[in-house]
């Protein structure tokens, strides 16, 4: 038979009451006690009813999305999983929400995220730029006792337990190698295009595509970085100015995961250009850009997925328990027209 609660706290030399109030990551224990229990659990392999725990709690969990305010299709298409999974988790006792942030102003999103408190918010999964202010508020979140993880670009810049993505400096050195081998060789420059570097999603992605092209295809140059603040207008400025000035360009590498303003300005301009172009995330813009050759290959990852990890890691950490770590490993993705 499943080992019961009895059963651990035999095992764990500690009370029942003690048992309940470790499982469920209540104040007032010491860390002795807590490490008894938790080598116990492992020991005597205990696991927990978890929808008999949900019930134990009198109400479900409530976890929230922070995610960018400005946003194009791949923003989209996150939000669109966001409510998929409220719908489906209903039965499991668990609400879903976004919440919208201005990403460009670090100060206002710090503002914004200090108003979420645990009476609201079990646990957070967190979209937004690695800046200082922004670090600060994740770390108040914390300590008023509310689970947080990054979600898609993380903030802390390292590995980080829980962050729920790709690894972005791997997606961009694949970007790369996509990139070198199309070109076949040919000498020039290739222009990168992203919203913001304070994103460290686009940060890391650039810093792999760099190592790939600089130590494998010295006949590229990679240019400085153009960020577009998510302005159409300023797009098609800047894509304008680098085809101007640079008529030896072979490539174009959009980094941000909204492409459409990019890929737009770069048809406008781009002319009778034999181009590569590779851009990140599956949206109705680069699947259409796929499918007539504007594009050469995507580099992508599952939204579905990310969204219903994020979920199970950040109740995961209000159960103290770990999760499957294969299960939570989002993959790198390359399309191209033939396999969409």
């Amino acid at each position: 038979m499943r080992p019961t609660t009895k059963d651990l706290a035999k095992a764990a030399g500690v009370s029942l009451a003690t048992v309940d109030r470790v499982l469920n990551r209540r104040t007032g224990v010491r860390k002795k006690t807590v490490d008894a229990v938790n080598e116990a659990i492992t020991r005597i392999g205990f696991e927990r009813n978890q929808l008999a725990a949900t019930l134990a709690r009198k109400r479900g969990y409530r976890f929230g999305f922070v995610l960018p305010k400005e946003g194009d299709e791949f923003l989209n298409e996150i939000l669109g999983r966001v409510r998929e999974i409220n719908e489906a988790s209903r039965s499991e006792m668990i609400e879903v929400k976004a919440i919208r942030v201005n990403e460009q102003d670090p100060h206002r999103t710090e503002r914004s995220l200090a108003r979420l408190r645990q009476k609201d918010f079990d646990g957070v999964a967190i979209m937004a730029p690695a800046t200082p202010q922004i670090r600060d508020a994740i770390r108040r979140m914390r300590e008023r006792g509310i689970q947080t993880i990054p979600f898609i670009s993380n903030q802390d810049g390292e590995e980080t337990e829980g962050f729920v993505g790709i690894d972005n400096r791997s997606a961009g050195a694949t970007a790369g190698r996509l990139m070198g081998r199309f070109t076949c060789g040919q000498p020039g420059s290739i222009a990168v295009i992203t919203d913001t570097m304070q994103s460290r999603d686009s940060l890391e992605r650039r810093l792999g595509f760099d190592s790939i092209i600089n130590r494998t295809f010295p006949n590229l140059v990679v240019l400085p970085s153009l960020e577009t603040y998510g302005d159409p207008d300023r797009t098609r400025k800047i894509v304008k100015t680098v085809f101007d000035a640079h008529p030896e360009l072979v490539g174009v590498y959009v980094v941000g995961s909204e492409a459409r303003a990019p890929l737009e300005a770069i048809e406008s301009f781009r002319y009778s250009r034999n181009l590569i172009a590779i851009a990140h995330e599956r949206t109705p813009t680069t699947v259409a850009a796929l499918t007539d050759g504007r594009i050469d290959a995507v580099v992508t990852q599952d939204p579905g997925h990310i969204v219903r990890s994020a979920v199970r890691i950040l109740r995961a950490k209000c159960e103290n328990r770990t999760t499957l770590a294969s299960q939570e490993k989002i993959r790198i993705e390359i399309l191209l027209a033939e396999n969409l």
